[in-house]
């Protein structure tokens, strides 16, 4: 299986350990990610503030780029570069007149069977399922965690067209074939808060610490991940969450794609554990130990 591979500015930055362990676990399932040659940003919360031409012109570039690589597939794991992958392709089909002034601006045009593809998607394949089963050197029994699918991945359902859009399932049916206990928990699809971060720390705080709490509440030793604006917040502002609400969580934020490496064996330095604020806990490491 080979498909083109969209890193987006995060997965070379803040967040490269969502990268390597994407590219760790895809080597060992057999899949095979291609980085679209020249790449750029996709423009993310400025370009689509600014300008609705220029939020769906930047994804579709590369889009274009992709498809003259020979691809028509491509990964991307980023939930805000997938919603914007997803979006301006929804946007130019259903708009006429808006392709033709997209088209002119990128200087190309791109497929009807062009598919966008989060990772969970893949991996939730039942024939991927079963290769994941297979690989599973640790069974992660003993180890409680909660999925937090962040606002956007299955958001809005005519365009994600991937999962429930407010229960959705996925990266829990992936976790428990590693033998992890998933948690239903209120918060699977609430917004963290993104790049208000910036803007509106006191809002964005109190939207993570809501999200810990319940991750608290029902008894988890971890929150799973698939977005690194999700990941950031949850992770490097959980001591200043603490600090203002007088609480105490250390909740390791990991990504999916970290626990599955870690049941395929993969080390921690490979997996880049150290990189997180949070540590990634005692009962994680206990479970590793036994595993």
């Amino acid at each position: 299986m080979k498909y083109a591979y969209y890193p987006g500015c995060s997965l070379h930055s803040t967040a490269k350990e969502y990268d390597h362990s994407l590219r760790a676990t895809c080597d060992m399932l057999g899949i095979q990610l291609v980085e679209i040659k020249d790449w750029f940003c996709c423009g993310t919360t400025p370009a689509h503030s600014v300008s609705r031409l220029l939020a769906s012109a930047l994804p579709l570039g590369n889009l274009v780029i992709m498809q003259r690589m020979g691809f028509h597939e491509v990964v991307v794991p980023c939930s805000c570069c997938l919603s914007l992958f997803k979006s301006a392709l929804y946007e130019a089909e259903n708009e006429p007149r808006l392709r033709v002034e997209l088209e002119d601006i990128v200087d190309g045009t791109w497929g009807s069977n062009i598919n966008v593809y989060h990772p969970l998607q893949l991996f939730s394949m039942q024939s991927q399922l079963s290769k994941i089963s297979n690989l599973a050197k640790r069974q992660l029994v003993g180890l409680k965690v909660v999925c937090y699918y962040g606002c956007l991945l299955t958001r809005p359902p005519k365009v994600a067209q991937f999962d429930s859009c407010e229960y959705p399932e996925s990266m829990d049916r992936l976790l428990r074939t590693l033998g992890i206990t998933t948690l239903d928990w209120s918060y699977k699809t609430d917004c963290c808060g993104a790049s208000f971060a910036v803007t509106e720390t006191d809002i964005v705080l109190k939207l993570c610490r809501d999200i810990l709490e319940g991750a608290k509440s029902v008894g988890a030793d971890a929150i799973a991940v698939g977005c690194p604006l999700c990941h950031i917040n949850l992770d490097t502002r959980q001591e200043e969450i603490e600090k203002i609400y007088g609480t105490h969580y250390e909740l390791p934020i990991l990504y999916f794609t970290q626990l599955m490496g870690i049941s395929f064996g993969l080390s921690s330095k490979k997996l880049l554990l150290g990189k997180h604020f949070v540590r990634a806990g005692r009962k994680l490491e206990e479970v590793m130990q036994h595993a």
